[in-house]
């Protein structure tokens, strides 16, 4: 596949400019944050970010497992849905990626006869979403099933104080 080697060779600026369009998703003050280091302990959030494009980035590049693929999909869902992104809004990035690789390769698409690899990508990308869509899902369960018991050992801490019971809860 000739498109592979291309995806291959413009791969930092593809995935810088992929980055980017994510940090431009924060608020401009968060956004600068998550743009000065990528350092795991210093910014965790775009260190996360970084990692998990570049997981999914090679799995669309080269075959990946699929558990392989998820993890690195939930790497960058799992900031999103903690920060009450709409699913829309959460999985907005995996549809960027379709205008970038067009932008970045336009000519060489045009050059190479290429529409069809291109075709094939964006038809991968599309199922990257469905798959996306089950990750932000089972995330944002996890959330609430998480903020559920947490309201109820509160309520139950707080009946036990008052001398009312709360082991029913």
């Amino acid at each position: 596949m000739r498109l592979t080697a291309l995806l291959s060779e413009k791969k930092s600026v593809i995935l810088g400019r992929w980055l980017n369009l994510i940090f431009e998703s924060y608020a401009p003050e968060t956004a600068i944050f998550l743009r000065k280091d990528h350092d795991r302990f210093d910014n965790p959030m775009g260190y996360r970010l970084s990692q998990g494009l570049a997981g999914v980035y090679e799995a669309l590049i080269h075959e990946m497992d699929k558990d392989k693929l998820l993890n690195h999909l939930d790497e960058i869902i799992r900031i999103r849905v903690l920060q009450n992104f709409a699913p829309s809004q959460a999985l907005a990035f995996i549809f960027l990626l379709k205008n970038l690789v067009r932008e970045e390769l336009a000519e060489d698409i045009q050059k190479g006869n290429l529409a069809g690899e291109v075709m094939e990508l964006e038809a991968c990308i599309d199922g990257l979403a469905l798959l996306a869509f089950d990750v932000y899902t089972k995330r944002r369960d996890k959330l609430q099933e998480i903020r559920v018991n947490e309201m109820k050992q509160s309520i139950s801490g707080l009946l036990r104080k008052a001398g009312i019971g709360g082991d029913s809860l």
